[in-house]
């Protein structure tokens, strides 16, 4: 999962240049790709989707700590299953719409409306496939998450609360 993180991290990196290459371009030689911005727009929604999951997966979805941390342990518990279990269903519901929205593509051959005439399908894939990731790694921590209850509420809390300072120091370390 690291590695879709790091492959994510690789693809924005490697639009900055491209964006700085077609300002330079523009400013310097008057010449245009035409495009970056919607290549652009790709990459950010397929690393983005891809992101989602590897930051599920990690715990690293941000929560409102200074609320949280003032509830019983119990109630901590149940809203970090809870909101596990949102974010799978949240996810899944995205997946589902954006398969519907891939398949109008693919019956439509659609593309952009751009100087690229990109076929959606292909970028709609990648995007779909993304939120698939996401899904099945949500509702995958949320079971965790229940299987982790059945060991404790300490062993539900390693499982689910998003990292506390000292875990993130640890990982940190690496």
């Amino acid at each position: 999962m690291r590695l879709i993180g790091i492959l994510g991290g690789y693809a924005c990196l490697g639009l900055s240049f491209l964006i700085v290459f077609e300002i330079l371009a523009r400013k310097l030689f008057n010449f245009s790709l035409q495009g970056v911005d919607e290549i652009g727009g790709y990459v950010v929604a397929v690393a983005g989707t891809f992101g989602m999951a590897l930051a599920a997966v990690e715990r690293a979805h941000t929560r409102i700590d200074v609320l949280l941390l003032r509830l019983p342990f119990k109630m901590q518990a149940a809203l970090n299953l809870l909101a596990y279990v949102a974010l799978g269903l949240g996810a899944a519901f995205m997946a589902y719409m954006s398969w519907q929205t891939l398949s109008e593509s693919l019956l439509f051959n659609s593309v952009s409306s751009s100087p690229l005439q990109t076929p959606l399908w292909i970028p709609q894939s990648l995007w779909v496939a993304g939120l698939v990731v996401f899904a099945i790694a949500a509702l995958w921590s949320a079971c965790r998450g229940v299987f982790a209850l059945r060991n404790g509420l300490e062993a539900a809390s390693r499982a689910l609360a998003p990292p506390s300072i000292a875990e993130e120091i640890e990982e940190a370390r690496k």
